[in-house]
């Protein structure tokens, strides 16, 4: 089995809540994941950082922090992925990682797939002002791709009702 079918067996036995064998298949690839995640080929780092997700793995939450700032566009989008799979149930995902995310967001060098996946995961942590204003920002941008601008409207909306629910 490769490390992309024991992903895909993961989020199955993620989504079934099949705890026993997750933690077992975790601990079955928990070496093999590392070293990929440290390989030489963006494509391995890319696969190691999306299977982080769809193994649920939150104490590999520091690994995915490095693969933000893989230099492969391919490696950075799996760890967003995986940062935005986790953080759906647990905000202080998003919210630890809020500084680099908000960077990535509004650089304008950045890979325009990387910096709409960046403006995606911060809809799943909390509401601050300073985020809901870059959001604004970039949906404003008439200089700025228009997914990303509609992107950026978008979870900036979301992010206004929840910050309004707490009130």
């Amino acid at each position: 089995m490769t490390l992309a079918e024991a992903a895909a067996q993961a989020d199955e036995l993620a989504t079934t809540g099949s705890a026993q064998e997750l933690a077992a298949l975790r601990t079955e690839w928990d070496d093999e994941l590392e070293a990929a995640a440290r390989s030489a080929d963006f494509r391995e780092r890319a696969l190691a950082f999306r299977a982080i997700g769809l193994f649920r793995w939150r104490a590999k939450e520091e690994l995915l922090r490095r693969g933000l700032d893989d230099g492969s566009p391919a490696a950075r989008g799996s760890a967003l992925l995986s940062l935005e799979l986790l953080s759906r149930d647990h905000p202080s995902t998003v919210n630890s990682v809020r500084p680099l995310l908000h960077k990535m967001a509004a650089n304008e060098d950045e890979n325009p797939a990387v910096r709409r996946l960046a403006v995606l995961v911060l809809k799943n942590g909390s509401a601050p002002p300073d985020t809901i204003g870059l959001l604004e920002g970039l949906a404003a941008d008439d200089g700025a791709d228009a997914d990303l601008r509609k992107a950026a409207g978008s979870v900036a909306q979301g992010l206004k009702r929840k910050a309004q629910t707490k009130r």
